[in-house]
């Protein structure tokens, strides 16, 4: 279950704070310059520079004065009062704020304020861009219910607009969308709640944005689905929606760690510990270490080191010492700490002292399953300390039930290849093999080259995260045309006789 620290860390503007307007820059101008950056947008068809509105609400949600500046950003974009798209915006402010209760003078003032008129072009993507702060408005109010109704009808209109260049746009209203709906009560992972509801929008969203070649859209709600299932504990459709669905492959990489982070939890809880390890170690790579997306970096932490612990590894004690994490991953440590000297009681006593926080965490249920894994662990620590022992001894040392238990798990341990041993069921001992020399066999080499592979994954990903400038295959076709065009004209005058007509009759070369 994906709790709130999820919730928060997956915010896309959280992740960018720091990312905004000059400081000092009223609210209300903040907005108003943003209806610009979306106009360039769309005259040059260019997403960056709505991306550069989008994170700059970040800034403006923490304003005091947010809501009196969203009303005199939707007055200006929208001068006059009957329009619908101004009436639909405004109902979801306050009522001092609407129309009737804020006068609009000749000047642009609006409420006191010195904001000057705009030339604003009353466009769909400055009408969607107002109702995506509408929404931060209403959920940082509190307001899901009112929110979940009015997103339901904006994120439809956004849907039949079909304009690329509100591709980013409509990502993020779908993102709020589905914010809304887990707030709603019964809340997850309960099989009434409102986000079961809203998986044939999202669905149908995300086809018409395949269609559409709409990879904002399509990178944003793929992650949304995943993110609902998980909720309520459908891996099964999960896994039918990785398996049908190809996630973009120039996805933003705040979607590329969310969907990196959501397709590791699930293959872990299928018991696929390789691959969710792939995958939650590209998801921390890529995520921040710092700032308000720690949280999900924290996240992404925790349930990789439950999944390195159920591949039978021990994390690296400098992952605890980072200060980010020290104190988010102190049960961790402890659980660590007890699973890499296979003390079993020790385990027991971890898991029950920090249960609340491990269920908060959605890593108790993966956490049970590393009762074995202690227990093979302390297996191959006899294994290493006695060439001999008997099953009683280990049914004290291991704090094992049974001679029958022991011998049950010590024969499930050979046969895993976590120790080389025999079992001698006649006098009831447990007899080591001698170990080998790792460097007689192949495992050296395939370590160095699966780090190899890695770095060399690493290097292609960041030659294909390079950005290159726009248009740049255009602006060299243009180049050479022209460069045609210069030598048909040469050709031309040439053959007219108008170039060095005179030089060759007048005694040839007088250089040579």
């Amino acid at each position: 279950m994906a709790d709130k620290m999820d919730i928060d860390a997956a915010n896309g503007e959280k992740e960018e704070g720091k990312i905004g307007p000059a400081p000092g820059l009223p609210t209300e101008r903040v907005i108003t310059n943003n209806f610009n950056l979306i106009n360039q947008a769309v005259d040059s068809f260019d997403a960056r520079f709505t991306l550069r509105a989008l994170r700059s609400i970040a800034t403006i949600r923490k304003a005091a004065n947010f809501p009196e500046a969203l009303a005199i950003g939707i007055r200006t974009a929208f001068p006059k009062p009957q329009n619908n798209a101004r009436r639909v915006l405004e109902e979801m402010l306050p009522e001092g704020m609407r129309s009737s209760g804020g006068q609009q003078n000749g000047s642009g003032e609006a409420n006191g304020g010195a904001v000057k008129e705009q030339d604003v072009v009353e466009i769909a993507e400055v009408w969607a861009y107002l109702g995506v702060l509408v929404q931060v408005y209403l959920f940082d109010h509190q307001e899901y219910q009112r929110g979940a109704d009015f997103s339901s009808n904006f994120v439809d209109k956004i849907r039949s607009f079909n304009r690329r260049t509100m591709d980013p746009i409509g990502a993020k209203a779908y993102f709020y969308y589905a914010l809304f709906h887990e707030n709603l009560n019964p809340l997850p992972p309960s099989k009434q709640s409102p986000v079961i509801d809203i998986r044939p929008k999202l669905l149908a969203a995300l086809r018409s944005a395949v269609i559409r070649k709409d990879d904002e859209t399509q990178a944003a709600v793929t992650v949304l689905l995943l993110r609902n299932y998980i909720s309520t504990a459908d891996i099964t459709q999960a896994d039918l929606l990785i398996a049908q669905t190809q996630f973009p492959a120039s996805a933003a990489n705040n979607q590329v760690c969310r969907y990196l982070y959501y397709l590791g939890r699930i293959r872990a809880i299928q018991l696929a510990y390789t691959e969710a390890h792939a995958n939650l170690e590209s998801a921390t790579r890529k995520s921040p270490t710092a700032g308000p997306a720690v949280g999900f970096y924290q996240q992404a932490t925790k349930l990789l080191i439950v999944v390195e612990l159920l591949m039978g590894d021990i994390p690296e004690r400098s992952t605890f010492r980072q200060p980010s994490l020290e104190s988010a991953l102190h049960p961790y440590f402890k659980l660590v700490q007890a699973v890499r000297v296979g003390d079993l009681q020790a385990f027991l006593k971890c898991v029950h002292a920090f249960e609340q926080q491990f269920r908060s965490d959605g890593t108790y249920t993966l956490i049970l399953r590393l009762r074995q894994n202690v227990i093979k662990t302390g297996v191959r620590m006899l294994s290493l300390s006695y060439s001999r022992i008997s099953l009683r001894d280990i049914c004290t040392r291991l704090h094992i039930s049974s001679e029958e238990s022991a011998e049950y798990i010590t024969a499930k341990a050979i046969r895993d290849g976590v120790i080389e041993a025999t079992l001698d069921h006649t006098h009831g001992h447990l007899i080591t093999t001698p170990a080998r020399d790792a460097y007689s066999t192949t495992e050296p080499s395939e370590a160095f080259h699966a780090r190899i592979e890695a770095l060399l994954g690493m290097r292609d990903e960041c030659v294909m995260a390079m950005r290159y400038p726009m248009n740049k295959h255009r602006q060299e076709i243009a180049e050479a045309a022209k460069a045609r065009e210069r030598e048909r004209e040469l050709a031309k005058e040439i053959v007219e006789g108008d170039a060095d007509a005179d030089d060759g009759d007048e005694g040839g070369f007088e250089g040579m």
